[in-house]
């Protein structure tokens, strides 16, 4: 009798959970990711991120933003967004001083927000989702270590006022400072812009100074700078990329990109997306709350999902786990 009973209450409970995991979600639930250059292949990456979270939540999902790197067009994104009611947003910050107040008024509105890819840390947002930069720019500096033995001069190509590209410029010049025979010569602001970028590469090749590496803290500079070296016939140059767009992995094979540094924007997607449902069905309450400070936090600071050196020796392996994580 005493084990029927068991059996029976188990049972029971077993129906109570799967009841309560089947009407969790509501049907006008969804959840929105927002970001600048959203056409290149990293966004593609981190879209099919997303909708594999989606899936398995059984929730709607959306990439949104602007198809070139515009920061007050995204502030324009995040505001039509966020009138629309979303149930939680993950955004990658294109400039954290346009966008704080953007994100401050979503969690005044009761709306959690998880910054991804790009942080705005002086905001309200819950937490950060993504690489850590800073180590990013130390791996790519002990890239150019070994390359240059030592010496030689440094191209960097950056987006000024990019807080994770400040951070990756950080982490290089830490590795640098204590090789004083490595100078970074030349930083260019290539403004998200590809033909800004072939053509500064082009004007720094023509100067009377030579220089021996060039570094991307961005996706889509190297390939730029690969093309110029490939036209101009400039070899031996170290090139660090950044992200795994096709055209960087392509240079990587014909031996005109050195090395890239991969992010995980599908795991940053997927990741940010289940912790944004999370908060949504589970709030930390106030939302608004200077979580940071208090050392029983249910939420952390922040969530690393890492990086992946790429080179000659693991480019196709890398290519083969892509095709396999975005197929639909």
């Amino acid at each position: 009798m005493l084990k029927l009973v068991s059996a029976s209450l188990l049972t029971a409970s077993m129906l109570t959970l799967l009841s309560c995991g089947g009407s969790q979600h509501a049907a006008d639930e969804k959840y929105y990711l927002v970001a600048t250059n959203v056409k290149i292949p990293y966004w593609q990456q981190a879209g099919a991120g997303l909708v594999k979270a989606a899936v398995q939540l059984g929730v709607k999902a959306e990439v949104a933003g602007t198809d070139a790197y515009d920061p007050k067009a995204e502030h324009a994104e995040f505001q039509r967004i966020l009138a629309n009611n979303p149930t939680g947003i993950l955004v990658s910050v294109g400039d954290p001083s346009v966008l704080k107040d953007d994100i401050d008024a979503a969690i005044a509105k009761g709306v959690p927000v998880i910054t991804m890819d790009s942080d705005a840390p002086a905001s309200k947002r819950l937490f950060f989702v993504g690489t850590d930069n800073y180590k990013v720019g130390v791996m790519g500096g002990k890239v150019l270590l070994e390359k240059l033995q030592g010496k030689g001069n440094v191209a960097i190509l950056t987006i000024e006022g990019q807080a994770n590209l400040k951070e990756r410029l950080h982490g290089y010049k830490d590795v640098l400072d204590a090789h004083p025979g490595i100078k970074i010569t030349e930083t260019v602001d290539m403004q998200g812009n590809a033909g800004i970028a072939f053509d500064k590469t082009k004007e720094i090749l023509a100067k009377a100074g030579k220089i021996d590496a060039f570094v991307c803290l961005e996706a889509i500079a190297c390939p730029e700078v690969a093309d110029v070296l490939d036209r101009q016939k400039a070899t031996g140059k170290v090139v660090v990329a950044m992200d795994t767009d096709q055209r960087t992995l392509e240079w990587i094979k014909k031996g005109l990109i050195t090395a890239t540094i991969g992010q995980k924007p599908f795991t940053m997607a997927f990741v940010g997306l289940k912790m944004l449902d999370d908060l949504h069905h589970h709030p930390v309450t106030p939302l608004g709350s200077n979580w940071l400070q208090d050392s029983f936090s249910p939420i952390p600071m922040s969530v690393d999902t890492g990086a992946t050196l790429i080179d000659n020796s693991n480019v196709e392996q890398f290519i083969q786990q892509s095709k396999s994580a975005t197929a639909k």
